[in-house]
């Protein structure tokens, strides 16, 4: 039977500190995967039509040529064959938005629930595996998801907050009350109201620290997961991030979506991730302010969320293929 974890946030335990460590055998990091030679090609679709009325928001690929997107409308996990266009829904929603997702290499993917929770579907089987509230302060948003080999991080974008699924050993999902908490300090200074803070996030290139994109304010912050102090990242004279959402790290190139810009910033950062080199701007007539971005092979693929189209069932939705 499906085993649901209902959560209230715990207090950040000192033996139970929490890093971005180095990567592990076993865990597959969304995007990181450079996928066969023919992935490059030509022949691949550019353009993914997806069901109408579908409202996508975070896009999730693993090590096969699969790209996995969730629906703000109902919840719904959508799966399309990067070789062909075609796809389906894999996992029905249950009614609840799904904001940014990643893929584990153990077929478990993690989706923040825009509201106070998350959930972790099985995507063999489409099962709900966990579900967790995150948060019961009013007024929280639970927006983006990066995975590190010792847990699963959220950014909240009305919250000065991120949370944490600790793992166990062979990554094992945790219990309720094992839920993190960590309140952002240092740097960071919380624009107040309905404006989005902490939106896309990612970890630093030596994975020591994680890196979070503040929108309101527009600057990228370099956060220490054990004590949630952050610095702001000096990328020298680019232009503010005031736009920016999803963030996809490789290797030292960071990609950073900037969703009503139509366009992906890439800098070139230190390993530790204080610092950047802004090397170029990204941008396709086809986007239609793109919110995430995962990569595949030589192509970066984004999907249309379309915030400034009104939605309706029949509003028809696309996953833009930009080469990088």
């Amino acid at each position: 039977m499906t085993s649901t974890h209902r959560s209230f946030p715990g207090r950040l335990s000192r033996r139970r500190l929490l890093t971005a460590g180095a990567a592990t055998a076993g865990v597959a990091l969304a995007g990181s995967s450079a996928g066969p030679a023919w992935a490059a090609e030509t022949s691949l679709p550019t353009v993914i039509h997806l069901p109408n009325g579908i409202r996508p928001e975070g896009i999730t690929i693993g090590g096969g040529p699969y790209a996995y997107l969730g629906s703000i409308a109902d919840g719904s996990v959508y799966r399309a064959d990067l070789r062909t266009g075609h796809g389906r829904t894999i996992a029905p929603g249950p009614g609840t938005a799904a904001a940014g997702l990643k893929l584990d290499g153990r077929g478990r993917l993690f989706i923040a629930t825009v509201g106070t929770g998350a959930r972790v579907v099985d995507v063999r089987t489409g099962a709900e595996l966990a579900s967790y509230v995150l948060a019961t302060a009013p007024g929280t948003f639970a927006n983006d998801v990066v995975l590190t080999p010792r847990a699963v991080w959220f950014t909240d974008s009305y919250q000065p907050t991120l949370y944490a699924l600790p793992l166990g050993p062979g990554g094992a999902l945790p219990d309720a009350a094992d839920v993190v908490r960590l309140p952002l300090s240092g740097d960071w200074s919380q624009v107040p109201g309905a404006t989005i803070n902490a939106n896309g996030i990612t970890r630093t290139p030596d994975g020591a620290a994680l890196l979070v994109v503040q929108t309101g304010a527009g600057g990228l912050h370099r956060v220490d997961p054990r004590t949630g102090v952050t610095r702001l990242v000096d990328l020298g004279d680019a232009a503010p991030l005031v736009n920016g959402d999803g963030l996809l790290l490789t290797g030292r190139t960071l990609y950073v979506v900037q969703n009503m810009q139509n366009a992906i910033d890439v800098f070139r950062l230190s390993s530790d991730g204080r610092s950047g080199v802004f090397q170029r701007r990204l941008t396709d007539p086809d986007l239609d302010v793109p919110t995430t971005v995962a990569a595949y092979g030589d192509r970066l693929y984004l999907p249309n969320a379309r915030f400034t189209t009104t939605p309706t069932p029949d509003t028809p939705y696309d996953v833009i293929a930009v080469a990088r």
